[in-house]
């Protein structure tokens, strides 16, 4: 008889442990996902595309319904889960049902945070995680809008360059003083902010959001230094936190995020977790990649392969933002011990590698990324790269060139 197999979320994490366990053949679970949403499972990376309208919002979509019915895996949208019961192996659905697992993967993913600011519950305050944002977003975003992102992460960034593209007149707020200070150095950074400021948006850094002014609805930002930004819509993008609760109310052991071993378990051997609630090694990670790779090693160890084991993954970060290439790896900033090679052109393009005992430990790269997989590569296998060193940071073409003797 088949196991029960619980999966709560339906994220793109989800997705792919169901596709891994279909490659390894279904037989061994009856598999439920259960998630929140009522839309089917689509891909969340791909929202600042349909918000900028460059893509449908069916166009984001994983799976088509029939994919999941020919895999026999039963799907509950529109469902919350309310609590874990570890004694009885149920969960709680929000509706009162409860729902039988032998084994249960907790992919939930994150939720955005709302800062605690006053006026931060105003109407006219959203945030950018889901489609539900995406399209409160495009209602605010009429043409002359004006409209105020705080956040100079990824999802603020895109969050800013899709409004500019429905017709807002947009500010972008970041407390740092760069933009996505995580994964750029200080001269990509700029970079990234001029390219911004390029499209029309205004970027504000080293700015403290203090509140959110308004009475019946949102129409502004206070800063800390007592400047006001009007604004028609704030969206708040300040960054994500692991959905832990679940797990947490359950006894289960947790940081930031549901504490894993490297079978992605966690202290209850019934229950394991991956994706963006999942902390491993003491490492929460907000990435796709990394998801995908546990949900593999997930796959396999459900399906018998004890051996299977999870070691971690190496943060890298190669994407589009705003309609600029970014690629960072490893130790890119760089310290004690360490040395960097850097390469800017006229054409804007701008290469900083970091290495450290003769190996590359770190990269950054701002609008030519046609690199960015190689330098990974190095960066992950951490081998010498002193016989290439003088022709490294022209990428891999140069490197494989013939040397002379």
């Amino acid at each position: 008889m088949a196991e029960p197999l619980v999966i709560v979320g339906k994220g793109m994490a989800a997705t792919r442990l169901v596709e891994e366990l279909s490659a390894r053949g279904l037989g061994r679970h009856a598999i439920a996902v259960v998630g929140e949403e009522k839309r089917r499972a689509y891909n969340r990376v791909l929202l600042s595309s349909v918000l900028a309208g460059e893509m449908a919002a069916d166009d984001v979509e994983l799976k088509p319904a029939a994919w999941w019915r020919d895999r026999g895996v039963t799907t509950l949208y529109g469902q919350a889960v309310t609590a874990i019961d570890r004694a009885a192996r149920t969960i709680r659905l929000a509706d009162g049902r409860a729902l039988p697992y032998g084994k249960l993967v907790l992919a939930a993913g994150s939720r955005p945070i709302r800062l605690p600011i006053p006026g931060a519950d105003l109407p006219g305050v959203v945030t950018f995680r889901d489609h539900a944002d995406v399209v409160a977003m495009e209602d605010a975003a009429r043409t002359g809008a004006r409209a105020v992102v705080v956040g100079g992460g990824l999802l603020g960034i895109e969050a800013a360059y899709g409004l500019a593209r429905r017709g807002a007149k947009v500010t972008l707020v970041h407390i740092m003083d760069r933009l996505m200070e995580r994964q750029l150095d200080a001269a990509a950074g700029a970079l990234l902010a001029d390219a911004i400021r390029s499209k029309g948006i205004d970027v504000v850094l080293e700015a403290s959001s203090a509140a959110i002014t308004g009475e019946t609805k949102a129409t502004g930002l206070a800063l800390a230094d007592g400047r006001v930004l009007p604004a028609d819509l704030v969206v708040l993008a300040a960054g994500i936190r692991p959905n832990a609760d679940l797990a947490r109310a359950a006894g289960l052991a947790c940081n930031r995020g549901i504490v894993v071993d490297d079978g992605l378990a966690t202290d209850d051997p019934a229950i394991f977790a991956i994706g963006e609630c999942a902390e491993h090694r003491g490492t929460v990670y907000g990435l796709v990649e990394p998801a995908y790779t546990q949900a593999r090693v997930l796959a396999a160890r459900l399906c018998g392969d004890t051996g299977a084991a999870y070691a971690g993954s190496l943060l890298a970060t190669n994407l589009k933002v705003s309609g600029v290439n970014v690629f960072s790896a490893g130790d890119f900033l760089g310290g004690e011990g360490t040395e960097t090679l850097v390469l800017r052109d006229a054409a804007g393009a701008y290469r900083k590698l970091v290495l450290k005992d003769g190996a590359l430990v770190g990269a950054v790269l701002f609008g030519d990324t046609r690199d960015a997989l190689w330098f990974q590569s190095l960066i992950a296998g951490g081998e010498s790269v002193e016989a290439i060193r003088d022709t490294l940071i022209f990428g891999q073409a140069a490197a494989d060139l013939p040397r002379a003797a």
